[in-house]
């Protein structure tokens, strides 16, 4: 065990000689020591398995500041910002976290004193760029060279302003990733963190600047103790920690004890996991030592088999955003061993992966998995799945769901814990580090088996935990180093969580060499990155260079350019958002013609949801009886948004809006001040009506189409949202069970709601709705509002009317599919290819129409289409004298025998006259063949 040591213990090698043999306030002049392998006394291979996962060896004081207002800026430069009195300035050290501080009085417990110069000279530009959201204060320079204050950066460190008989004025702590970027940015070329196999041996690095020391526990297996405990050599250069081994320790497993400073707590031992594992034991208990290219983790045909060359570019990527769980966990066709797994993929006979293939074979060229990699809130072995009973509207449901939802099977798996190792609750044994590997490399081979590329959902932007939880890794590593923090020190959160700060150097290396890790040793084909806004620009423009140049391919990067939080407008660097990724080829979720769409905003609850009708479900048409009175402009602005959305959201695509004007797409407003274009081509946007976040596409239109609705009419409410995203230049995106009109019983959030809010049903039996109130937690401020709804036995779909809409779907995927002019790649392609008509001020609003000309362009397949969606619950005729003369014909698919929706087909085209009749509710396009 760690040993407990008193308060007097001097610990070999951690004393840092006490700081060079300086009395508490000596001037530091001398360079440090050059550190080797070090270990605490008393530490051996029975400390490895202690029941703690960590052991203070000293507490900090009471007093010292719980903030950290100065900032490195560099390797010796700091701003504490703010206004400060008169006084001199100084940081205090203490290896052992002995510092005790009192206003007015000298600090105590130190080893040493570093005094520090006030300096008003300007910033370097390249210090200025990277710091521009820290505010104005004094700039203070701190004597030694860098090698000497390499010592300081793994004490405790106190900022200090005092008078001139060193009594205490203020006091902060500080914030130390800018000198650690600074002082050892050499760590950056390291191509071997972690650990790595050879015909050589093993080697195993960890980059750990801040400890005192780090030693590396072997496992013989993923369920014994520790058999060594080998101490590890630390590099001044790097800041990083290594051992070499002679023999290949593959089959082996291990953690770390990292013995360092962690500022609210004092000087520690972490027992520790490897951010760069590779492999992991159940529960993420222990990293595991594994060759990847070795034949124990490669299925057979792995290297040899193909991944499906069917995206030339960007816009040819028709995305099928899908759990893992969700997809077989109810399948009755699937093994009872396999439902919930990888393997449920490997099941050919199964009713999902013949969905699968029907979905490939319309049109579908991606299946973009939810987070896949360690997740920290899944149990891996002895997960629960709760029994649950109770009616379409009651509350007994989410109360059975709720009370074992920290210990069931189901999450959505935003809460990363190894980023670069595939989750154990999918594989079939967690406990060996191999099987989860083996399993998610079949089914990788096995989707693109079925001509489907494997896309995967990454959640680099934040960590599950911090501090000195169980669940924090980076944090117990290298303290305060890889979350981005506040003014005061604090983690930000706006994430939900603990966010990453990817601005910091080992941070972006971090996640860039685990994606490039995912595409090349795991063959994935696409990134979907969550929260991507918090991200700078630049690290994912590494990131896209990196996994290109690995792969010898390019690997298609899509995310969520959210602006908002600490991040928002710059204040901190260029990030990747919306707004500021043209020209990248990384493409943005656009929320314009979705929010249009379906009517409000996802951060809707209460009434809102029922009054805010949108384009597809009733706006002034056909409103719910909460409703305000109708506005003709209101549906106009709706109909121009959806329009933007059609035109792949080009902030210079230019078009007659509803006031009359030709005018670019960017001088269109989204919400209070968002320009409605903002990228600069086609393949810079997905393109989606539903996801996995808020309520599915039918639940949201359960709140907001009138109560009366047929089952009929919502089933082609759900298709005309399917029907806009399809004909929509740029990616397109779907969500599983979309196609199924999928319901979480009006779930808002289902992030954590079990199996039995988050059903996905290939017996086309039910759709998930009626299940019962959701979850309280996010959905109580509705719960009146659902009651009525979900007991209402005429709102829940037949088989008929589930089979209706995925029929009606797939046809709308092979139209997509049929022809690149749904796929154009270039703003100037669109701009010269698509024209809309029934457009401004008099136009009929409920019905969108599309003209693509494929003239000239050599594999169009047709020499025009024509395409319309009415939301009307009318049909309507409108005359395009433009357009007279043209012999449209409806879309082969439409003409096809086995055509879905039957109503499509009574469509018509006149072209004497130019007119178009097209019924309610009803998506249509015709075409015109080549001469």
């Amino acid at each position: 065990d760690i040993p407990r040591l008193g308060r007097g213990t001097i610990v070999p090698g951690m004393r840092l000689l006490r700081l060079f043999g300086l009395s508490a306030l000596a001037t530091m002049t001398t360079s440090a020591p050059r550190l080797s392998a070090m270990q605490p006394a008393g530490l051996s291979a029975p400390a490895c398995d202690a029941p703690e996962h960590a052991r203070v060896l000293h507490p900090v004081h009471a007093g010292l500041p719980e903030h950290a207002r100065g900032i490195w800026l560099d390797a010796r430069t700091l701003r504490w910002p703010g206004d400060h009195a008169v006084g001199r300035y100084a940081l205090y050290a203490s290896d052992r976290a002995q510092l005790q501080l009192q206003f007015g009085a000298p600090v105590r417990g130190a080893q040493a004193r570093i005094p520090l110069r006030v300096t008003t000279a300007e910033l370097p530009a390249a210090v200025r760029a990277r710091f521009p959201h820290v505010a104005a204060g004094i700039t203070l320079i701190a004597s030694g060279d860098g090698t000497a204050l390499d010592a300081i950066y793994r004490n405790q460190l106190v900022l200090v302003r005092e008078d001139r008989a060193g009594r205490v004025l203020d006091a902060t702590g500080t914030q130390l990733a800018g000198a650690l970027d600074a002082r050892y940015a050499a760590a950056d070329s390291l191509t071997d963190l972690g650990v790595r196999v050879t015909n050589d041996g093993t080697s195993v690095r960890l980059w750990a600047p801040t400890a005192q020391a780090v030693s590396l526990c072997i496992h013989p297996s993923p369920t014994a103790d520790a058999s060594r405990l080998v101490p590890m050599t630390r590099d001044p250069r790097t800041g990083a920690w290594t051992v070499r081994f002679s023999e290949s320790l593959a089959g082996s497993y291990y953690r770390y004890l990292v013995t360092v400073i962690v500022p609210s707590v004092g000087l520690v031992v972490n027992r520790v996991t490897d951010p760069y594992s590779l492999g992991l034991s159940a529960n993420s208990a222990l990293s595991a030592v594994v060759d990847l290219a070795s034949s124990d983790m490669t299925p057979a045909g792995w290297r040899e088999h193909a991944t499906p060359a069917r995206v030339r570019a960007a816009t040819d990527l028709t995305i099928y955003e899908l759990h893992v769980r969700d997809f077989s966990v109810s399948d009755p066709s699937v093994p009872a061993e396999h439902r919930g797994k990888y393997l449920a993929f490997t099941e050919p006979a199964s009713l999902g992966v013949r969905h699968l293939q029907a979905l490939a074979r319309a049109g579908i060229t991606d299946v973009h998995l939810l987070p896949v990699f360690d997740i920290a809130t899944i149990p891996e072995v002895g997960c629960f799945t709760p029994e649950v009973t109770g009616g379409p509207a009651s509350e007994e449901q989410q109360a059975t769901v709720m009370a074992s939802a920290d210990r069931d099977c189901f999450n959505w798996g935003y809460d990363p814990y190894h980023y670069t190792v595939p989750e154990g609750s999918y594989a079939t044994d967690a406990f060996d580090a191999g099987v989860r590997i083996r399993e998610f490399r079949r089914m990788v081979q096995a989707l693109h088996g079925l001509g489907l590329r494997v896309g995967m959902d990454v959640v680099y932007n934040h960590t599950s935990a911090a501090g000195q939880d169980a669940h924090s890794v980076l944090d117990r590593i290298v303290p305060g180093y890889y979350h981005r923090l506040d003014a005061d020190g604090r983690i930000e959160t706006s994430t939900c969580c603990s966010n990453t700060a990817t601005e910091h150097r080992m941070m972006a290396k971090l996640m860039i060499e685990s994606a490039v890790t995912w595409a090349t040793q795991y063959r994935i084909d696409s990134f979907r990155f969550d929260l991507m806004g918090h991200q700078p620009r630049a690290a994912m423009e590494r990131l896209q260079l990196a996994v290109d140049s690995a792969t010898g391919r390019h690997i298609h990067l899509i995310g969520e350019g959210w602006n908002f939080g600490e991040v928002a407008d710059g204040r901190r660097f260029v990030q990747a958002s919306q707004l500021s990724l043209g020209g990248s080829g990384i493409a943005t979720f656009s929320d314009r013609a979705r929010d249009a769409m379906r009517g409000g905003g996802p951060g809707d609850n209460g009434a809102d949801q029922v009054t805010r009708q949108g384009f597809i479900n009733g706006l002034t048409y056909d409103r719910n009886v909460m409703a305000p009175p109708g506005d003709a402009e209101s549906l106009r602005t709706a109909a121009d948004l959806v329009r933007v959305g059609l035109a792949g959201s080009l902030r210079d695509y230019r078009m007659q809006r509803s006031n009359g004007a030709v005018q670019p797409l960017s001088s269109i407003t989204y919400g209070q001040d968002q320009p409605a274009g903002y990228v600069s081509s086609p393949g810079e946007v997905v393109n989606y009506v539903e996801n996995h976040d808020n309520q599915t596409l039918f639940d949201l239109n359960v709140f907001k189409l009138p109560l009366e609705t047929t089952r009929e009419d919502r089933a082609r409410v759900s298709v005309l949202g399917a029907a806009i995203v399809a004909f929509s230049q740029g990616i397109a995106y779907f969500h599983a069970g979309q196609e199924l009109l999928r319901s979480k019983s009006m779930d808002r959030n289902s992030y954590d709601s079990g199996d039995w809010f988050n059903p996905l049903d290939f017996t086309l039996s039910e759709n998930g709705f009626g299940r019962g109130l959701p979850p309280r937690r996010d959905n109580a401020q509705s719960w009146e509002l659902m009651r009525p709804r979900l007991a209402d036995a005429s709102i829940a779909p037949t088989s008929a009317d589930l089979r209706f809409t995925r029929d009606a779907v797939l046809d709308l995927l092979r139209i997509r599919s049929s022809t690149p002019l749904f796929r154009l790649r270039s703003a100037a392609d669109v701009e010269q290819r698509l024209h809309f008509h029934n457009t401004g001020p008099a136009q009929e609003p409920t019905v969108i129409v599309g003209e693509l000309d494929g003239r000239g362009m050599a594999d169009a397949v047709f020499d025009g289409v024509l395409y319309a969606v009415n939301v009307d619950i009318v049909s309507h005729r409108l005359v395009l004298p433009a357009l007279m003369g043209r012999p449209y014909q409806l879309h082969p698919v439409h003409r096809s025998s086995a055509a879905a929706d039957r109503r499509a087909t009574s469509a018509s085209w006149e072209a004497s006259t130019g007119a178009l009749t097209v019924p309610a509710r009803t998506a249509v396009a015709w075409v015109l063949d080549r001469r």
